[in-house]
Parts: structure tokens; sequence; C-alpha cells
């Protein structure tokens, strides 16, 4: 399998995060390719209509969405799945990533609006806006904690959307927030977290 990847990407870490959980990691070949809405990357476009990572690549298949690869992940290993099977645990796997990305989705937006975007068109009450999203859910997340969350994808979405949080200096999620900060600080230490580091700059 081949995996285009962007190594500051949330979504692609996402990706390899869950890959190194379920053993497969060592069948992929990551590829880094540098994507922006403001640079079109040929590669990337002939694969995804979108023209974004990840994208993942299986003989005759092509797979776009880090939400679709990592469940079809999930299908090719024996091991624990990421995603359970009975509705109530799936469930609460499922909206937990969905937090998780849409913290992902609205830290985004917020560097757009702080240094991504020409300074004379930047809009701070949509930056302000965002960052309420995100603090919500953190406020969210601390009292969820106070059950604890299984490695589960869910887990993988919301590690690696912190850790992206964290790296780009977008909002920082610890103070007042113990339980979240513990978890985190917990999670990050995982094999898989530490063999897939975020690093390099956004490319406009």
């Amino acid at each position: 399998m081949k995996l285009l990847y962007q190594s500051h990407s949330p979504y692609a870490r996402k990706v390899l995060v869950a890959a190194h959980e379920v053993g497969l990691a060592g069948r992929i070949e990551v590829i880094h390719h540098e994507t922006s809405p403001t640079r079109r990357n040929e590669e990337v476009f002939a694969l995804n209509p979108l023209g974004k990572v990840p994208v993942l690549i299986d003989q005759d298949q092509v797979l776009f969405d880090s939400n679709v690869i990592c469940e079809y992940l999930d299908g090719l290993h024996d091991g624990p799945k990421l995603i359970a099977a009975t509705a109530t645990a799936r469930y609460r796997t499922l909206r937990l990533q969905s937090l998780a990305q849409g913290m992902a989705d609205a830290g985004i937006a917020v560097r757009w609006e702080t240094e991504r975007r020409p300074e004379a068109v930047r809009w701070a009450p949509l930056r302000d806006g965002q960052l309420e999203k995100i603090a919500a859910a953190c406020d969210y997340l601390e009292a969820e904690l106070a059950t604890p969350l299984a490695p589960d994808l869910g887990a993988i979405a919301l590690a690696t959307a912190l850790s992206w949080l964290e790296f780009r200096g977008v909002y920082a999620f610890q103070p007042g927030r113990p339980r979240l900060t513990a978890w985190y600080e917990n999670f990050s230490v995982r094999p898989s977290m530490l063999a897939t580091a975020l690093r390099g700059n956004t490319c406009d």
C-alpha cells in the first residue's frame, strides 16, 4: 500500500497512527506531498479531486479522507478493532472522531485568520468564533474523560487533533483541564505517536 501523506497534517497523522496501532505500518509506503488550497499538487489531484491528503492506494483501489482510510485499514487486520462492532461503543467512537475532526477543522480556520491569510483580509470575529468551538469541545472532553477512553479510532483522532493544536500553537488546551491534559500526555507516549511526530511548515 502507498499513503500520500503530509507530515504536518492532523488528518494524515491520524491514518498513520491508526496503521501503527493495528500493525499495518510496515505494509505502507509513506510518500510526503505538500498540498494547499493555494498551490495545486497535480499528483494528488489525479487521485483525489479535492486535492487533499491523505490518500491510500492499495493495488487498484484509491481511497481518500482519513475517516474512510482508517475504516478500511481496520478491516485488514485480525486484532482488536479500532471501531467496535457493538452499536453503543461504535457510535461513541465515531462521535469522538467527529468531535476531534471538528476541532482540527476549527484550528485550521483559526490559522487562516491569524497567519495564513494576508493580514489586510483577516477577520478576527471568525477567528474568535472558531476558538470558541475548540474551547467548548475541550471543556466537553474534560467532563467526558471521567470515563476512561479505549485506544480506539476516537482516541487516535483526538490525540492527533490535540497534538496539531499544540504543534501550531493554535490553542492551549491544558490550563484548567487536568483530565484532558493527563490523558493526552499518556497517549502521546504510545509508540504509534512517537513514530509519527508532526513536522514541517505549511507551504501556501
